[in-house]
């Protein structure tokens, strides 16, 4: 059986549940339209730094924040568009601001769609006209996301979009990772280094981004909370960005349909005309090993 329940906690939070496979995520639309909690047999999936989740004025480090209309930062947050700038924050606008809810559904699964449309705060700094709707569906072990992005504008729209997981993790030497990628681009040295399975989780921080990645799906094994996760991802993104700081027991395994800056750079970025839309999908999957 699966339920929806709605709680009042530090935010309006609604709570998909799958009672048969005791699984469960919360989704916190005010927030950005975060997921912040994922469980399975009451095991929590996710990381979530309760301190700054509270703080309406800091950015959530935890849960599924929300990447759009790009992903990572820009020089200068700069966004250059036909002869103009704009302010665009790192990871853009869409995991600082409220999304609204549509429509929930628990029928053959706890699902829960949230949408975003542009207004006149949002054209103050991406100048383009745009509906997103997001779909989380809680079935079992797994955790989709079914994304339509649509351009209701007369031009073009660029943009970039993607997710930032947070996975709650034990002891780092004891992961194994699989990123379909044999070099990524450390974004604090910009040197491109050679992967071959392993990270040095002695460095203060890791941030290594996977921009030529040859298979839809990527996974790493925590062998000392015994668990699997493997994340699967439509055409759409082109990137994965490893990223962990030393001392916090969380890693990000992210999906990106675009690199750093690919909204100046045209590289990898997706094109919208107008009055039409784009579909895609990212599904999270834990497993006990």
């Amino acid at each position: 059986m699966f339920t929806i329940s709605q709680e009042q906690k530090h935010y309006h939070t609604y709570i998909l549940t799958d009672e048969e496979a005791k699984s469960q995520i919360e989704v916190v639309p005010e927030r950005g339209g975060i997921i912040t909690r994922w469980r399975i047999n009451d095991r929590e999936i996710l990381y979530l730094d309760e301190e700054r989740y509270a703080d309406p004025t800091k950015t959530v480090r935890g849960g599924v924040p929300i990447l759009f209309p790009i992903c990572g930062n820009l020089p200068y947050d700069t966004f250059n568009y036909q002869g103009e700038s704009y302010k665009l924050v790192q990871h853009g606008f869409g995991r600082r601001i409220p999304w609204k809810v549509r429509e929930t559904n628990n029928s053959n699964c706890a699902s829960i769609t949230i949408t975003l449309e542009s207004d006149q705060e949002t054209l103050r700094v991406y100048p383009f006209e745009f509906a997103v709707s997001y779909t989380y569906e809680l079935r079992g072990n797994s955790v989709k996301i079914s994304q339509t992005y649509t351009n209701n504008s007369e031009v073009e729209m660029p943009f970039s979009a993607g997710f930032h997981p947070y996975f709650q993790i034990g002891d780092k030497q004891k992961l194994e990772v699989e990123i379909p990628g044999t070099e990524y681009t450390d974004n604090l040295s910009k040197a491109t280094i050679k992967f071959s399975g392993e990270f040095d989780y002695q460095k203060d921080e890791i941030d290594a981004a996977f921009t030529s990645i040859t298979a839809n799906s990527t996974s790493f094994s925590d062998r000392d909370r015994q668990k699997k996760v493997t994340i699967k991802y439509s055409d759409l993104f082109s990137t994965l960005v490893f990223w962990t700081v030393k001392g916090k027991n969380f890693i990000c395994v992210e999906p990106w349909s675009a690199p750093r800056n690919g909204i100046n750079t045209g590289e990898q970025i997706m094109i919208v005309k107008p009055g039409t839309s784009c579909k895609a999908d990212v599904e999270m999957i834990c497993e006990q090993i």
